[in-house]
């Protein structure tokens, strides 16, 4: 009777040896810091001990700020809306700086037809 296959160590490469922390050694001691969102979310990534702690964490599920204080989450970004270019003129210049530059191009223009 012939084996089919030889299926009982599927996933693995003959001569592969121990799988697990003894194959990489061991693991830096680690604490696990809940950060909170806006949204209710929390969670909890892992840093080394000795790792400085950020204050603030992207939430994975919404994309939110998350701070560590539960009860006091970090307030969403504002999002600015999108400006044209005649918007940002617009704040630099008020109408009346525009009348004049505009008549100043107009007079230039007339001048150079003249000729």
């Amino acid at each position: 009777m012939a084996m089919s296959g030889g299926n009982a160590i599927r996933g693995t490469r003959v001569g592969a040896g121990p799988m697990g922390e003894s194959e990489r050694g061991e693991t830096a001691p680690r604490e696990n810091i809940p950060y909170y969102c806006a949204n209710g979310h929390v969670t909890t990534p892992s840093f080394a001990s000795e790792a400085e702690i950020p204050e603030s964490w992207d939430c994975p599920r919404c994309g939110l700020p998350a701070g560590r204080d539960g009860q006091n989450p970090p307030a969403a970004p504002r999002t600015e809306p999108y400006k044209t270019h005649l918007a940002y003129v617009k704040e630099r210049r008020s109408d009346a700086d525009g009348a004049a530059i505009l008549d100043e191009a107009l007079g230039r223009l007339r001048a150079s037809r003249e000729l």
